[in-house]
């Protein structure tokens, strides 16, 4: 394959970057991550396939404070590699490229203390709403007691660590689970988990056809 594709990619995405204020700490940071990410992806037919394959596995070398960033340059960075001018306006126009990082993360924590404070933990109204909603339409489709416990313990988590978010919006969400994903360090648990927050999300954001959104073949298990 012709390495010209990736650096005619890289300086394109950071050229419209620029042009939309992206400071000059963020164009390096990303820069770091986006040399890195082309090492890998050199040799690779420029397809989705490909690109998850590399994007995991580059991720696993990036540390766990890292991860939103990272993730964010990979998602918005794909078009430019394939060259799909029309995915690129897309999300020049919803969600548009984020050059104005936000300074909240969720409150650190591991796994274990996050699972263990499950037991205990009391949820607010506007929290129970959708975990219930989330239940009811697991257990509509026929999912196991088992299939809807775990489930619904997985979207406590995410509740949980969007607790201090400053704004309960898409983007919270979006860095809440980023930021949870390096706590999983067994890859079956974190494509279950990821499976979850694609499906919980639309109950989250009182999306009207959720339901419709749960235990459907090829539910997203990949990190992008």
């Amino acid at each position: 394959m012709n390495e010209m594709r990736e650096k005619e990619a890289i300086d394109a995405y950071l050229k419209l970057l620029q042009t939309k204020g992206a400071s000059s700490g963020l164009l390096h940071k990303r820069s770091l991550f986006l040399d890195q990410l082309a090492t890998n992806l050199r040799g690779h037919a420029p397809d989705g396939e490909s690109y998850r394959d590399v994007v995991e596995t580059v991720m696993e070398s990036v540390p766990a404070d890292c991860w939103h960033d990272s993730l964010t340059t990979a998602r918005e960075f794909y078009p430019f590699w394939v060259k799909d001018f029309k995915a690129i306006a897309a999300i020049n126009i919803n969600p548009g490229f984020d050059v104005k990082p936000t300074d909240w993360k969720p409150v650190q924590a591991t796994l274990k203390l996050l699972s263990d404070s499950l037991e205990t933990e009391k949820f607010e109204a506007s929290e129970n709403w959708p975990l219930k909603a989330y239940t009811q339409a697991l257990r509509f489709e026929g999912a196991e007691q088992s299939l809807v416990d775990t489930r619904v313990k997985l979207a406590k988590i995410i509740l949980i660590r969007l607790r201090t978010a400053p704004d309960k919006d898409n983007k919270a969400y979006r860095v809440a689970v980023d930021l949870t994903l390096p706590l999983f360090t067994i890859k079956h648990s974190r494509r279950l988990f990821l499976v979850v927050v694609r499906e919980f999300y639309h109950f989250w954001s009182g999306n009207p056809n959720a339901a419709s959104m749960v235990l459907k073949e090829g539910s997203g298990s990949t990190l992008i």
